[in-house]
């Protein structure tokens, strides 16, 4: 009989099957570098986004402040000056300055948004690092 014959069939596809396994562990293990290496570039990408997100924000309740604080100064005066004549001069001024404050407290709410927790999540990164965790672990998404 050959030496070939010799061996356990069992034996020989137990050692193609480690090399199969060791050959996807040692290309997993080159992989995942890159892999973390593009999460990282993902989540700098979006930390950006969302610094350019609170700038806005901040620049729109700025804008909203400085229009509330016009808004008081129009009270005083366009108050006093216009509405004179028609009423006494204090409840024109609170009529004036209450709609200014108004317009000024609905720019503010809006810049507030902008600040939401959700809006500041790195949501692309999350679940590009969810799918990767569910790859490795052997599920499908």
């Amino acid at each position: 009989m050959s030496s070939t014959m010799d061996q356990d069939p069992i034996q020989s596809g137990s050692h193609n099957d480690d090399q199969s396994i060791g050959g996807l562990l040692k290309q997993l293990g080159r992989e995942i570098p890159s892999l973390l290496t593009k999460e990282l570039a993902l989540l700098k990408a979006e930390a950006q986004e969302s610094v350019r997100t609170t700038k806005a924000g901040l620049a729109a309740v700025s804008i909203g402040g400085a229009v509330m604080m016009a808004g008081l100064v129009v009270l005083l005066f366009a108050g006093v000056y216009l509405l004179s004549n028609v009423m006494e001069l204090w409840v024109a001024a609170l009529i004036v300055g209450l709609l200014a404050m108004v317009v000024g407290f609905m720019m503010v709410k809006a810049g507030q948004k902008k600040f939401e927790a959700d809006s500041l999540k790195p949501q692309h990164t999350i679940n590009s690092i969810q799918k990767d965790k569910n790859a490795i672990g052997g599920r499908m998404p």
